[in-house]
């Protein structure tokens, strides 16, 4: 069947409808998946236009996912955290929304405090196991939203729910018709979707809630969860690895609005950055996130890389304060304890640091030359220059300049008496056979001792 399409202004064809495909056997893709070996690559060459959304968005699952491969935070680091995000959003709400645990008593203190703030962004949700027990704990709460758990892998079907196909579809539509008729918007967690039976399983369920939406009046979000991280972005990669098919078909195919679909992406190979971003080239307007990546395994997608992509993607900030990432980052290493890894993007202690002496030199005559942007003004944090056997003499004076903050009046060049008596202080220590870098505080007292004497000589 064709019709005229208002989007495209061209006569195209109507989507087919997709039956379910019960199964006997389950579908587990043996030709792509081979557990004793590397996942495999497969192409057919189809491709599916972007879509990008009129908007899109970031939501957290910090204290949610964030949580599953670390000891719990307290109450008081939850707090803080949600406060530092709601400021990192901004006031248009780039991040939208925040995922909770609410099982303890804990988990139901920290909801609580993070609701008594009355922020719009990010909205507080939860996420329950499928049962009425569970839906009335978040209704007493005064949740408005929660994820529920719909595995759709085979293997996840047949192997760990022990139903057929037809059989969990039930199940699952039963469970989230009581979550509706408890006045909880539900957000179905689309677990293992990259090894999904796509137009077999996935299509088929995906518009049966939409038939349920549409019947009740409540939006049914669809979270395509990447739950192995095997999702792939090549072009013209075959399903169900394929990220941007499976945001294309639960669009197209299913007739999800592209504001009920959200990506939830896994690191195990490396991609969940670039399987976001395509997850909202193509159609979805949610991507979800937690803070550093930390989750399960390799863990999920990055806040604080989705913002720098947003940025790129839409042209600007939107308001958002990047600034506060280097505090959540301060935060979590000070108060918390974790180990940013220090070559991490944006927030690592050395991610804009030089430490080749060449380069010390371009920055010293101009940043740009080898700073990404201007992390001073986007994030609070000056390009620096590390002093080691290689910095040479512009390194060292850089680093003077930006350790003791000295303007342009006051800044020293590589042909100060003062950064060349640094410099041999360097020079002899690595020649003595000192093999490790030469920390902050070890620096400055000497550094400190050379100005002092300078000044004394000068003075004379």
């Amino acid at each position: 069947m064709f019709a005229f399409s208002k989007k495209t202004n061209l006569i195209e064809r109507q989507e087919l409808s997709y039956p379910l495909q019960d199964v006997k056997e389950p579908n587990l893709y043996r030709n792509l998946y081979n557990y004793e070996e590397v996942p495999k690559v497969a192409f057919n060459y189809r491709l599916v236009p972007m879509d990008m959304p009129e908007q899109i968005w970031i939501t957290d699952t910090t204290f949610r996912d964030g949580q599953q491969s670390r000891e719990p935070y307290t109450v008081e680091q939850i707090e803080k955290i949600y406060d530092m995000l709601h400021r990192l959003g901004g006031p248009k709400g780039i991040i939208r929304q925040s995922e909770f645990f609410i099982y303890t008593k804990k988990d139901q203190q920290a909801v609580y405090k993070c609701l008594e703030k009355g922020y719009e962004f990010p909205e507080v949700t939860t996420w329950i196991r499928a049962s009425k027990k569970d839906f009335e704990l978040v209704k007493s709460v005064g949740i408005k939203e929660t994820g529920i758990l719909v595995s759709c892998s085979d293997y996840h079907i047949f192997y760990k729910m022990n139903m057929t196909r037809s059989e969990i579809i039930k199940h699952y539509l039963d469970v989230i018709g009581q979550c509706i008729e408890m006045g909880i918007r539900p957000r179905c967690h689309f677990e293992d979707i990259t090894r999904a039976d796509f137009y077999g399983f996935v299509v088929p369920f995906a518009t049966e809630l939409m038939k349920l939406s549409k019947q009740t009046g409540v939006p049914i979000k669809i979270r395509a969860c990447d739950t192995m991280g095997y999702g792939i972005t090549f072009p013209g990669t075959v399903l169900p690895r394929s990220v941007q098919g499976i945001i294309y078909g639960l669009h197209h195919h299913a007739a999800v609005p592209k504001e009920l679909i959200e990506w939830h992406g896994h690191n195990d190979f490396y991609r969940a950055v670039i399987n976001a971003s395509y997850a909202w080239l193509y159609g979805a307007c949610g991507v979800n996130t937690s803070l550093f990546g930390i989750g399960e395994r390799t863990g999920n997608t990055p806040l604080e890389a989705m913002i720098m992509e947003y940025a790129q993607f839409r042209g600007t900030l939107d308001d958002m304060d990047t600034t506060v990432i280097t505090e959540i980052a301060d935060y979590f290493r000070t108060e918390i304890g974790y180990d940013i890894p220090p070559m991490t993007p944006f927030v690592g202690s050395d991610f804009n640091i030089t430490r080749a002496g060449i380069h010390a030199d371009g920055i010293l005559k101009n940043e740009e030359i080898y700073n990404i942007f201007d992390t001073e003004k986007l994030l609070n944090r000056p390009c620096r220059v590390a002093v080691s056997k290689t910095s040479g003499l512009a390194g060292v004076a850089h680093w003077i300049n930006t350790h003791f903050n000295f303007k342009e009046d006051e800044s020293y060049d590589k042909k100060h008496p003062v950064v060349e008596a640094v410099k041999s202080w360097v020079d002899t220590q690595y020649m003595e056979g000192r093999v490790t870098a030469i920390g902050d505080k070890e620096l400055e007292k000497i550094v400190l001792a050379e100005i002092e004497k300078y000044k004394k000589e000068t003075d004379n």
